[in-house]
């Protein structure tokens, strides 16, 4: 608490100093290591808090990343003085809001959740190249864009494999295998980021790491109501 309120008087860059450093120090392993079956010992519920928790940690990363480049580099404005942004998922259906979120097929929810993340796999490594040429960028900055890169691989990775849990359970059917992987390829986001500014682009980001978050919490307490949630 009292790091905290340090930061607050010494002003806005110190305390996203300060909590991009807290974020590093409580980042625990990847939600699911590439070749590691111990997931099949977990149950349903500790691999939703898992990524549940990841999620949320890149949700923290793309805000604080979000500000500091909204301060160094302000959204440019079209001719009627709003923002000029299109987010790259813009054409991708997705739950408006929790309450429809809560009453379409858990499958379909799942696929969304999926779809998302797969959508911004490339943008996201596209925009990783495009931040290294940017020299005034402080390396905390560039560290961030590449952290949220690698986590939001490390997310698909463990939203698949409490699927698959899910699907050798009985909780819901199989009829998401390879579908996310096969309509997200065809959906090219990549020619929309490229013609974003950088504060434009990770506030879509932004946005869409929040929706994914949002659609985890409601499918984990769709699948296991007695949380109460």
């Amino acid at each position: 608490m009292a790091l905290a309120r340090a930061a607050g008087q010494a002003g806005p860059g110190a305390a996203l100093a300060l909590l991009w450093l807290l974020v590093r120090a409580a980042a625990p392993p990847a939600v699911c290591a590439p070749g590691d079956s111990g997931y099949l010992r977990l149950s349903v519920a500790d691999l939703f808090d898992r990524v549940i928790r990841h999620s949320g940690r890149i949700h923290s990363l793309s805000t604080a990343l979000c500000a500091e480049l909204e301060n160094r580099f302000p959204a440019r404005d079209n001719e009627l003085g709003k923002p000029a942004r299109r987010c790259p998922t813009a054409g991708m259906l997705t739950p408006n809001g929790k309450e429809y979120a809560q009453k379409i097929p858990r499958e379909e929810l799942t696929y969304v959740i999926l779809k998302l993340l797969h959508a911004w796999k490339e943008p996201l490594s596209h925009f990783n190249q495009h931040m290294e040429h940017h020299q005034e960028l402080p390396d905390d900055s560039l560290s961030k864009a590449k952290q949220i890169s690698k986590m939001v691989h490390e997310l698909e990775t463990g939203i698949e494999k409490v699927t698959e849990k899910m699907q050798s359970m009985g909780i819901i059917s199989n009829s998401l295998h390879g579908m996310a992987s096969s309509e997200a390829a065809g959906f090219s986001s990549t020619n929309e980021a490229n013609m974003m500014s950088d504060s434009d682009f990770i506030h879509c980001f932004k946005r869409d790491s929040n929706k994914v978050q949002c659609y985890l919490k409601i499918l984990k307490c769709r699948i296991m109501p007695e949380n109460s949630c």
